[in-house]
């Protein structure tokens, strides 16, 4: 390379596939696995942290010794040469992309970026199965039999595929069916088959279930319940919760037909449930969780966001890379899912057309989170503060009744048994003391609770 190709090299910078250093060190090696393990890359000896061209001072020896350490440690081939560049030798290591994956040390490293880092959990998991061209759900769970495969749900199953297998009215063995969706490797059914098909998934998946839970705010919940069940039965099961229990509907009469409006849009609940459902990263302990609060509704789930697609780019078109390829086409052959790559963007067309602000993509930490605001925050807001204050009401009434009982009763002993947290109750004796309804005599420890009066059982203590 001439002087005027490395100043341009050095010009742009440190990348995804090029590094700089002054001298050799062996730590590099992990550098070197990285570019293995990502796009290939080169490493240039003999450039300073300041770009500047320094040379390497015993480029005769590394050029002698670094093809057998990398051989020896890493497991692969590299090009190494040597350019002399404005009087200075700078030695060029290059590494090929490897199609298996790389250890150094017993560790994995990938780029990103100009960084070199280890992975670690869900994310090795990935990566080693993507080097070996495998997905979570393509594995086989070799103690899985086809007795424990729910005959409901592939009934549900072969009823909802009609239109886009219509061969599947003829299927009637099960296996035959399951070989046919892909969902055996050999003599074993796939994970996909467990979750999708299973009678009980959480015995061999305990994370796979789902949760919803309404919140006053952030740390005090008001009721929750527990999903468990296949994939297929879930979004079924999530969705009448929701609306039966969780969400309100809005009711309007046009004449004298009386209609009512879901506060979110249906349509759009149920393509993020089923892009949870799909897209989770099955490797992470933790499930789906889904908080309904006064004017919002979040969806939690952990995942592992593409690193082409980025949280712009959910909002308009863009090429689709399913978690769980597997999954994802039971469901768009189910027709739960109609074009993959168009989930979220369905989420924020619904959002528009139903006349409520544009939904929230998060992603961090290995969660992705989706929230929609309320159709109408006004009359949410008054709505979920009469509910809010009966619940408190209620609570108050009882705190009362527990102190009647045992005046000595401690903060502790209340919030398990109104089962709330203790700074809930702490709250609540503060809000009785200042409707002076109850009192402390004597000190915080040795003392007792007394009631000041007789009427908080018949009267509300809202007053």
């Amino acid at each position: 390379m001439t002087l005027d190709i490395y100043q341009n090299i050095i010009n742009q910078g440190e990348n995804e596939t090029v590094e700089f250093k002054r001298n050799w060190d062996d730590k590099h090696l992990k550098t070197l696995c990285a570019f293995a393990n990502k796009s290939g890359g080169i490493l240039f000896i003999g450039i300073d942290d300041n770009k500047s061209i320094v040379g390497c001072s015993n480029s005769e020896k590394e050029l002698e010794q670094l093809p057998n350490k990398i051989k020896n440690n890493l497991g692969i081939t590299a090009g190494v040469s040597t350019n002399k560049v404005d009087g200075e030798i700078i030695i060029e290591t290059k590494i090929s992309k490897s199609f298996a994956p790389i250890s150094y040390h017993g560790k994995f490293y990938v780029r990103s970026g100009s960084v070199t880092t280890e992975l670690k959990g869900s994310e090795l998991s990935h990566f080693l199965l993507k080097k070996y061209g495998k997905t979570w759900d393509d594995i086989p769970v070799e103690n899985f039999t086809i007795d424990e495969i729910d005959e409901g749900t592939i009934e549900k199953f072969k009823i909802l595929a009609l239109d886009r297998i219509p061969s599947i009215k003829n299927e009637n063995d099960t296996e035959s069916l399951l070989r046919k969706l892909n969902l055996y490797e050999g003599n074993y059914l796939k994970r996909a088959a467990v979750l999708l098909f299973g009678k009980n998934p959480q015995k061999y998946f305990i994370q796979s279930h789902s949760k919803i839970g309404k919140f006053l705010s952030e740390v005090d919940i008001l009721t929750s319940d527990i999903i468990e069940g296949n994939l297929i039965n879930q979004v079924d099961l999530i969705l009448d919760i929701l609306k039966t229990k969780y969400l309100k509907s809005y009711i309007s009469f046009e004449g004298i037909h009386r209609r009512e409006k879901l506060e979110y849009p249906y349509e759009a609940l149920k393509e993020a449930v089923i892009n949870a459902l799909i897209h989770r990263d099955y490797t992470n302990t933790s499930n789906l969780q889904i908080k309904v609060y006064e004017d919002k509704i979040t969806f939690t789930n952990g995942a592992l966001l593409p690193e082409q697609i980025t949280i712009e780019l959910l909002k308009e078109s863009h090429p689709s890379v399913p978690t769980n390829p597997i999954i994802a086409s039971i469901f768009y052959k189910a027709g739960l899912i109609e074009n993959w790559g168009r989930g979220t963007i369905n989420i924020v067309n619904d959002c528009a057309n139903y006349g409520i602000p544009e939904p929230n993509f998060k992603y961090g930490m290995s969660v992705f989170w989706t929230t929609f605001y309320s159709l109408n925050k006004n009359v949410t807001d008054n709505v979920t503060d009469n509910v809010t204050d009966n619940v408190t009401d209620n609570r108050l009434k009882k705190i009362l009744t527990e102190i009647e009982k045992n005046n000595r009763i401690t903060s502790t002993k209340l919030a398990e048994i109104l089962n709330v947290n203790k700074r809930t109750i702490l709250r609540d004796l503060k809000t009785l003391k200042e409707k002076k309804k109850i009192t402390r005599v004597g000190k915080e420890k040795t003392g007792y609770w007394q009631i000041l009066t007789n009427t908080s059982q018949n009267e509300g203590t809202n007053q």
